[in-house]
């Protein structure tokens, strides 16, 4: 049981003041480090040997979470090419704006050349004239990060019709699914602080609250725990929580309505992910019912996670116990409309997918959403969604799941 989830029967949904509230919590990123240079270079040699097997000559990684997992250089991408040649014998160039490459080369972790371009300039002639003066052979295969914006690849694609272009998932994905213990330890301590968040949050609920207001407070909440803020979040209360991903206008709470709140933060570039659903006041009958086939469905994708066990058997078993109580099927509403489960790191959405027909085997290292939710139109939804990795024995939970919808923090808990 992680410190964030200790029993406390003193506290309660509802009632207490916000700002006594946010002056309780404290930083909790002590003893977590970020990944060290050494990890770094590791990343890199696994992701050349990768391209020697595929017999890929150089890797093109464009600024964003590739770049970052790579080279430890956190850069954000836009019209400007930004990025980091890899090539599979190990050399590392990077190509930046001339204007950029001071800024540039202080965020460096992994320190290379910076190959710069002007303005007038064309990037993706400079890119290919750095690959031809590292050997690269104007036919060769070329793995491009595959979040590569489509002007980049069309650019690269006129200039060098020769050259074969390949998405590069072979190489990232395959180095980034499965996380270090580095990772999995900044992972934790990030969840850690979310799940403070969503205990802090729970308590400060009124009649008549408004979402935004819920969503600010969140946000400061997440600074008081030592993130930089909210790296997103949901707020929704009512009918409203049967919509996954919320709705364009703020809902004021009642008592008895569902809330649903689905928040994270970021912790040395990793992202935390987790949801709460709750009722404010005595939930009914209905709202019991569903929240404990919420909860069947989300311990049923738990215990199908086993190491060679296909990501989409996981999937099957949530939805299982769903259709058996008579929603669905498949992705009919009401039910469960939407995957069971979505990779987690540098990117809150990454593979793999527990997903339906994904025959990828679980893997230590891997980590994974595990959110089955149930939506029924005009009534309401319930989400909890708590994160796992995968171990050599079997999954584990970063966070423990919510208890029941009378208490799902535990407080009351003997």
């Amino acid at each position: 049981m992680s410190q964030a989830s200790i029993p406390n029967a003193s506290l309660q949904i509802g009632g207490a003041d916000p700002a006594q509230v946010l002056a309780s919590l404290t930083d909790m990123r002590a003893g977590v480090s970020p990944i060290a240079l050494p990890e770094y270079q590791a990343r890199m040699q696994r992701a050349c040997a990768l391209m020697r097997e595929q017999n890929i000559a150089a890797l093109y990684l464009n600024a964003g979470s590739s770049l970052l997992y790579f080279t430890g250089t956190a850069w954000y991408a836009s019209e400007r090419l930004v990025g980091a040649i890899l090539t599979a014998d190990g050399v590392l160039k990077y190509i930046a704006p001339v204007f950029e490459i001071g800024t540039l080369s202080e965020y460096q972790q992994i320190k290379a050349e910076v190959v710069g371009w002007e303005e007038d300039e064309n990037p993706y002639q400079l890119l290919l004239a750095t690959l031809a003066n590292l050997g690269v052979a104007a036919d060769a295969r070329v793995g491009l990060d595959e979040s590569c914006a489509f002007f980049i690849v069309d650019a690269l694609q006129q200039l060098a019709p020769s050259m074969q272009f390949i998405n590069a998932a072979a190489v990232t994905a395959a180095c980034r699914r499965q996380k270090s213990a580095a990772e999995i330890a900044i992972m934790q301590r990030a969840m850690d602080m979310t799940l403070t968040v969503h205990q802090a949050v729970a308590q400060i609920l009124k009649p008549g609250i408004s979402t935004l207001e819920v969503e600010a407070f969140i946000n400061e909440a997440h600074r008081r725990v030592g993130a930089t803020g909210s790296y997103f979040c949901i707020v929704l209360f009512g009918e409203a929580t049967a919509y996954p991903h919320g709705v364009k206008d703020p809902q004021y709470l009642q008592r008895g309505d569902m809330v649903l709140i689905d928040t994270g933060c970021r912790l040395h570039h990793y992202v935390s992910d987790i949801t709460r659903s709750y009722v404010f006041g005595e939930p009914s009958e209905r709202q019991r019912e569903i929240w404990n086939l919420e909860k069947q469905a989300q311990a049923a994708a738990f215990a199908a996670a086993q190491p060679g066990v296909p990501c989409g058997a996981v999937d099957d078993a949530a939805r299982a116990v769903l259709t058996a109580a008579g929603l669905g099927p498949d992705y009919r509403l009401p039910g469960l409309p939407h995957r069971t489960g979505h990779g987690i790191g540098l990117d809150i959405h990454e593979w793999p997918y527990l997903v339906r027909g994904n025959t990828l085997p679980l893997a230590e290292g891997m980590c994974f959403s595990n959110e089955p939710m149930i939506c029924i139109p005009g009534e309401f939804g319930v989400r909890l969604e708590d994160h796992f990795y995968m171990t050599q024995s079997g999954p584990r939970w970063f966070t423990e799941p919510a208890f029941s919808v009378t208490d799902p923090f535990g407080w009351q808990q003997a």
